[in-house]
């Protein structure tokens, strides 16, 4: 017997998964299956808007004897205590899944990859995530489940990212982001994006068509040649240029353009003032920190560093994401004053 069901490729499986399960069409009791590049998902009926990717099918699926797992922490037996430490979130990024450990759980850490890669359908492998360091903010990966290299194929925005997420930054929590500021940019505008890492901001701006120019400056080679490759390879080399250069080092020699991203939320103040300077008139400037929750002043002080009163104003601040118990992950889009 064939039943509805939904198939997606195996890069965008956990988007789909998440999309279907809000529309309440996912069927309970039968668990979705990997074939091929796909994975296809046991649906009771056909969802309202179709999800961002795959196609509607009749697929026969086996019976299932086990209820399905609502969370990873349920393929765990282990006591309370325990469940209680484990982490709530992780990444998908392609076929690859990311979680951060805490230290009192990190001897048990395969545990929870195995636990990961059998929740998350299509999941290839799973690394714990001791965070990005360095100046080339490489991230410091430790496989603790799967197979395989840190290099996977990651959609986001109707975009395919070669990604390696060993080599250069790439975060997916940005996402909406990176689509958020390619929707403001204006017909004939110039762009800088800094510290671009594999270049999503980039990316999503050269696709938007309206941009005169896309720069992606970054000191990081394994970045820039992914960069690279993602252009070439979605028809957008002759709209995004690639600059290997500290950010430093580029601003000294940068013509002014009408809007500038930088994400460099640890150390970005030491470099928004010259950033600032090149940014031109009525131009914008799209800024990430992580920012203490008890800092009320911070849009002041942001100010203060681009110069004096009146010179620029804050146009935007949101939360893009928790970042600790004490901090977030704040996006400030500030504004150059015509004046």
């Amino acid at each position: 017997m064939s039943d509805l069901a939904w198939r997606a490729p195996l890069s965008e499986a956990e988007t789909v998964r998440r999309q279907l399960s809000r529309a309440g069409c996912l069927a309970s009791g039968v668990r979705a299956e990997r074939t091929g590049g796909f994975v296809v998902f046991p649906l009771t009926r056909a969802p309202p808007a179709p999800p961002s990717a795959g196609q509607l099918i009749s697929h026969a699926f086996p019976p299932s004897r086990t209820p399905l797992p609502r969370r990873y922490s349920d393929l765990l037996e282990w006591p309370d205590a325990d469940r209680r430490e484990l982490p709530r979130s992780f990444d998908v990024v392609g076929d690859v899944v990311l979680v951060r450990v805490p230290e009192s759980l990190t001897g048990r850490s395969e545990e929870i990859g195995r636990a990961l890669l059998a929740f998350v359908p299509g999941a290839r492998i799973v690394g714990r995530d001791e965070g990005v360091q360095g100046i080339e903010r490489r991230r410091r990966l430790v496989r603790i489940a799967g197979e395989g290299s840190w290099r996977t194929r990651h959609r986001e925005n109707g975009l395919e990212l070669a990604v390696d997420l060993e080599s250069a930054y790439f975060s997916p929590r940005l996402g909406h982001e990176h689509a958020r500021v390619a929707a403001a940019v204006r017909p004939g505008e110039r762009v800088y994006d800094l510290c671009c890492g594999v270049g999503p901001f980039a990316l999503a701006i050269a696709a938007g068509g309206r941009a005169r120019e896309v720069v992606g400056v970054d000191l990081n080679p394994a970045a820039i040649d992914l960069l690279r490759e993602n252009a070439v390879r979605l028809g957008l080399a002759d709209r995004v240029r690639t600059v290997l250069a500290p950010v430093e080092t580029f601003l000294r020699e940068a013509g002014p353009v009408e809007r500038a991203v930088l994400n460099l939320p640890h150390e970005g103040i030491k470099y928004l003032a010259s950033v600032g300077a090149v940014v031109a008139r009525a131009g914008a400037l799209h800024y990430y920190e992580v920012t203490a929750r008890s800092e009320v002043g911070a849009p002041a002080r942001l100010l203060a560093t681009l110069g004096p009163p009146g010179a620029w104003r804050l146009s935007e601040r949101h939360v893009v994401h928790p970042y600790s118990p004490r901090s977030d992950l704040v996006a400030y889009e500030l504004v150059r004053e015509e004046g």
